[in-house]
């Protein structure tokens, strides 16, 4: 049985690091969370380092800006991994070759920048990168499916900078890049993925806190259970589950704190077990 608990405070000193999810945990798109910067805070000041690992396709830097418009200060974390992290040097790298198909909002664009990759339309391209849906305020990725099955057609392999399915920005629930990978995929084409849940983008976290040591005891936070539950079970790693983000309604997480026989219930159904579960990071 998973243990709920009421405070990160009361497992923090086992763990040397944090690898703690933003949407959902710190912020939901709009402000941040003042209990979960405090409680990440409190555990910076023990001398535990903080990384935050987001599945956001922009750049760490990018990111960085974003948190500190929504009110996030800089001494709750260490540094920022992103999935465009990793997914930059892979297309840097030329694996989806040097002309490629973009999918993404405008505000992604930064995704490219320093490098020598082009934006071609997509009969001219050698592969896709997708960083989210261009409109994800209006569209689904049923709008994708004719663009999709063209590059399924011409056999392009799909760069997923982001493999979150959905989020939640505010009281609004939108599709991400993750979800159009998945659609890809189910139609017979090749998606390729960086972020969580998947090793790229924890092994470039783990290259960041070398100074820890390989034997560092590390407790991955998050409200994804494909992404980042999953994803730390796969790194043998502990886990923290937030069950008031996405998974508020299927963990009975009304108050603080989750059913426990709908948590049990929820783990069962998805074939996972994690180390510990609380309503929202405190």
């Amino acid at each position: 049985m998973t243990q709920i608990i009421g405070a990160l405070s009361e497992v923090s000193a086992r763990y040397h690091a944090l690898f703690v999810d933003l949407w959902g945990c710190l912020h939901n798109g709009k402000q941040v969370y003042p209990d979960a910067v405090k409680a990440l805070q409190t555990y910076r000041n023990t001398g535990g380092k903080v990384v935050l690992l987001t599945n956001a396709a922009r750049p760490n830097a990018d990111v960085a800006r974003q948190l500190a418009t929504l009110g996030a200060p800089d001494d709750c974390y260490d540094f920022i991994v992103t999935s465009g992290d990793a997914a930059q040097d892979a297309m840097v790298a030329g694996l989806f070759g040097r002309k490629v198909y973009f999918i993404g909002p405008d505000r992604d664009l930064t995704f490219f920048r320093g490098t020598s990759i082009d934006r071609v339309p997509l009969d001219q391209a050698d592969g896709v990168v997708c960083t989210g849906l261009v409109d994800d305020r209006t569209e689904t990725p049923e709008n994708y499916r004719a663009i999709l099955l063209h590059a399924k057609n011409r056999g392009l392999k799909f760069l997923c900078a982001n493999p979150d399915i959905v989020v939640d920005v505010g009281e609004r629930r939108i599709f991400c890049a993750g979800a159009l990978a998945a659609a890809y995929t189910d139609i017979g084409g090749q998606s390729f993925y960086f972020g969580k849940p998947h090793s790229p983008i924890y092994n470039l976290a783990r290259n960041r806190l070398s100074d820890l040591g390989p034997d560092a005891n590390i407790l991955c936070i998050g409200d994804g259970i494909h992404t980042d539950i999953a994803g730390g079970i796969g790194e043998d790693l502990d886990t923290l589950f937030i069950t008031g983000g996405i998974a508020a309604l299927e963990t009975g997480t009304t108050g603080a704190n989750p059913d426990q026989s709908m948590l049990d219930a929820f783990l069962t159904q998805h074939q996972l077990s994690v180390t510990h579960a609380m309503g929202k990071l405190r």
